[in-house]
């Protein structure tokens, strides 16, 4: 009982009496009145983002309340959503990213796309899938900075995020909770959900927690022709980031990738001894 005593002087400083008067239920349309402690423009932030993002009309607030049109917003409607493409390379997951953001596009809503600035095969001002379809997107080392480089005005603007090769960004939880979460945006990703070792890669798996849906897609072997579900790496370079395509993966199901890493293995063990005798000759 202290608890729900204890519960209810703190809702009373954001909730006015009635809600408890007139309803129970805490997760009802209400009025809200600010905080104390709360500035105005504080204020006036939470309220537009909870309701649709900032491009949203955010009417003035006199002497730190809200007048009768304001009381109308309701602060339990943020109505950002996050959405995860995973799978190997040759899956279709940059595939999958376009179509939807074409779909969104369609349905007029606002859209962006972002892709990692370490991915510069195909350029820097375009996503290219596999087989040559592509988007306009811009390129950042970190998501951190995409809001100044994409303008303040325009971001606040934006209703759906694209994030191809999201396994390079080191931000990228941050950024989609405050992409969601705060500012109510969409948010696709796109990436790696694991490396040529069969490892986590990146930060792509640290999002599914706050994930709204995750989609993991496989590719075609290409020893067997069965689902794939991992990437096999055909040459000996043993850093995780390593930038290529076909020439150095392979999309693989679990018996050739056991087999294909045996294989690697072996010629990477050859490589060093004729390494290493060619040193000492």
């Amino acid at each position: 009982m202290r608890c729900i005593t204890n519960m209810r002087s703190l809702l009373s400083l954001y909730l006015p009496p009635s809600t408890f008067l007139s309803n129970p239920s805490l997760f009802t349309r209400h009025a809200v009145s600010p905080p104390p402690f709360l500035s105005t423009r504080t204020t006036k932030l939470a309220m537009a983002r909870c309701n649709g993002g900032p491009s949203h009309a955010v009417r003035s607030l006199s002497a730190g309340r809200l007048d009768a049109q304001d009381r109308s917003m309701d602060v339990m409607g943020c109505n950002g959503q996050i959405h995860i493409i995973v799978g190997p390379m040759f899956a279709g997951k940059t595939t999958e990213l376009l179509r939807r953001v074409q779909s969104e596009l369609s349905n007029g809503r606002n859209v962006a796309v972002v892709k990692s600035d370490k991915d510069n095969r195909y350029g820097l001002a375009s996503i290219v899938t596999h087989d040559g379809a592509k988007m306009a997107c811009l390129a950042l080392s970190e998501l951190s900075s995409f809001r100044e480089q994409f303008g303040p005005e325009a971001y606040d603007k934006l209703d759906v995020i694209g994030i191809d090769e999201a396994q390079f960004f080191e931000d990228l939880y941050d950024f989609c909770c405050n992409a969601a979460d705060r500012d109510g945006k969409t948010v696709i990703v796109a990436g790696l959900d694991g490396d040529y070792m069969r490892k986590k890669f990146g930060s792509v798996l640290d999002i599914i927690p706050i994930a709204d849906t995750v989609t993991k897609l496989t590719a075609r072997c290409e020893m067997c022709g069965q689902r794939a579900f991992f990437t096999l790496r055909k040459t000996t370079e043993t850093q995780t980031e390593l930038i290529g395509g076909a020439d150095k993966y392979m999309p693989v199901c679990r018996q050739h990738y056991v087999n294909g890493q045996i294989v690697v293995e072996a010629t990477r063990i050859v490589l060093d001894v004729e390494q290493s005798a060619t040193v000492h000759a």
